[in-house]
């Protein structure tokens, strides 16, 4: 089993940062690729970043391309997803993926492991 935790979310006023964290434990060996998706209520689970941790290959979603990056601590088992000018749209719980694979994938298929999620609130 793989077990993921994200933290570092919460309330910011547009145009501001936030860096998320995502701790993996148990079986992390196993993992090759590690992502970020958020989701609104009532819509789908959307894709915002991934990295490969064999290579260090990152992916990001062409509409917070310049403005969400991620990247890994391996020594760390850790992820993190810095935001930055955060725009009302980017309003989400953001969840935490790791995946078996090497494909730095961009659907929730695609993955094998989920955290329970970190709501991020950004006001107008």
């Amino acid at each position: 089993q793989v077990h993921l935790v994200e933290s570092g979310g919460g309330l910011v006023q547009a145009g501001g940062s936030l860096r998320l964290s995502c701790e993996a434990s148990g079986h992390i060996f196993s993992i090759y690729t590690m992502g970020w998706f958020r989701q609104a209520p009532g819509k789908e689970r959307e894709f915002v970043a991934a990295i490969n941790w064999s290579d260090g290959t990152t992916r990001n979603a062409g509409s917070v391309k310049g403005r969400f990056a991620i990247s890994g601590d391996n020594a760390k088992a850790t992820a993190t997803l810095q935001i930055d000018r955060l725009k009302p749209e980017d309003t989400a719980v953001y969840y935490c993926a790791a995946s078996f694979g090497t494909r730095v994938g961009i659907y929730p298929h695609e993955y094998n492991y989920w955290g329970q999620g970190t709501q991020v609130t950004v006001s107008s």
